[in-house]
């Protein structure tokens, strides 16, 4: 199928898995360890039931748009941080990033990215945001902070639920795991992939482009890996939001908060917004779905701060749902990061035109003419 025919996340998935040797597509498609987690992210929402409503509201028009710190966003959903994007299609953090500017949304940096704040201020500076994940030397933190306040970008991620390396199996099998011990069979299979396998042999593996100022002069892309390994993960501790809110000048978000309590620390720490997420189902195996705990997390702390969503997101109506427990903003990762690998910035253009559409068609199914509607007025089973 062409990425211009694709009209839904799998289609997306399914065109990136061509493209894909297979030890590329399992880092972005798998989990952790028996991988319960997530598709336990994808089936809560599933049963999770929308009011269809149809005299309630004039629905002719609809108005999608959605205000988060003070700025204006075309939609409700923004792209999340996705770490490694350059291994997929050279140059695709920068192309996901350009595609978020252009649909007015947010797009989140990975603190794993290919690309470099600095680029991301020059591109979509008033769309870019930085997903912090700590060092071990935590000079190298301040610094990263700084940076991202240096090149204008308005919202800082500290992301704490990467205390340790998760067990990701199909990692592992693939020897795709620091240090790389790539076995034979996957080296085998990835010539099956000759317009990935094209691109790999002229740029090579790509650097983690916020790190190399790091480590020693002249490292090599291992070099770096090898530096950026030694300093995470790490635990983050209350300390580190602190110094979070006290060196950068804008908006400081926590990802990763599953549990009320959590919450409330972090906004008692100085955070303007919390992100519910189990990293994508990427850390915990045994953890609930972000979705089932996002109601008692909005009560704990919504009218105190801004209460955020990521993990399980594969449709429209995910989003609308998300949106209707409290979410007041949602994030997904995986169907942009398919886009861009299937088809470059055309193709996570792609991403975000089909979430629009299914997010406009839940709408007029949910008689709501805008997302101020919604609430759980509009969820069947709540």
């Amino acid at each position: 199928m062409p990425m211009p025919n694709a009209i839904n996340f799998d289609d997306l998935r399914r065109i990136a898995k061509r493209r894909l040797p297979r030890i590329a597509f399992d880092f972005i498609d798998g989990g952790v360890e028996d991988e319960s987690g997530l598709a336990r992210n994808v089936e809560a929402f599933r049963k999770i039931r929308l009011k269809p409503r149809f005299l309630s509201a004039d629905v002719t028009t609809r108005d999608l748009s959605t205000t988060l710190f003070g700025k204006t966003y075309a939609l409700p959903v923004g792209i999340a941080p996705t770490g490694l994007a350059g291994l997929f299609r050279h140059g695709a953090d920068m192309m996901l990033a350009e595609a978020a500017r252009d649909a007015n949304v947010p797009f989140v940096m990975s603190g794993a990215s290919t690309g470099s704040i600095e680029d991301l201020g020059r591109i979509a500076r008033e769309h870019g945001w930085y997903q912090l994940y700590l060092a071990r030397d935590r000079k190298i933190s301040e610094d990263m902070i700084r940076r991202a306040a240096d090149a204008g970008l308005s919202t800082l991620v500290l992301t704490i639920d990467v205390p340790i390396n998760s067990k990701r199996e199909r990692n592992l099998r693939n020897g795709f795991v620091r240090p790389y011990r790539v076995t034979w069979k996957s080296r085998f299979e990835a010539l099956l992939h000759p317009e990935w396998m094209l691109e790999y042999m002229t740029h090579g593996m790509p650097h983690q482009s916020n790190w190399v100022r790091y480590a020693r002069a002249g490292a090599s892309v291992d070099d770096v890996l090898d530096f950026q390994s030694s300093q995470m993960p790490t635990p983050a501790l209350m300390s580190d939001l602190e110094m979070c809110r006290r060196v950068f000048p804008g908006k400081v978000v926590v990802k990763g908060v599953m549990d009320p309590s959590d919450a409330i620390r972090a906004v008692e720490g100085g955070a303007d917004g919390i992100i519910v997420s189990n990293h994508g189902g990427r850390q915990l195996d045994r953890a609930p779905a972000p979705i089932e705990v996002l109601p008692a997390i909005v009560a704990a702390v919504g009218s105190r701060t801004t209460v955020m969503y990521d993990s399980g997101i594969r449709r429209g109506a995910d989003v609308v749902t998300a949106l209707c427990l409290g979410a007041k903003y949602v994030f997904q990762g995986r169907m942009t990061l398919f886009g861009v690998t299937a088809g470059g910035k055309d193709g996570a253009q792609k991403a975000l035109d089909i979430l629009r559409d299914e997010i406009d068609r839940v709408m007029i199914h949910i008689g709501a003419p805008n997302l101020k509607e919604v609430s759980t007025d509009y969820i069947a089973n709540v």
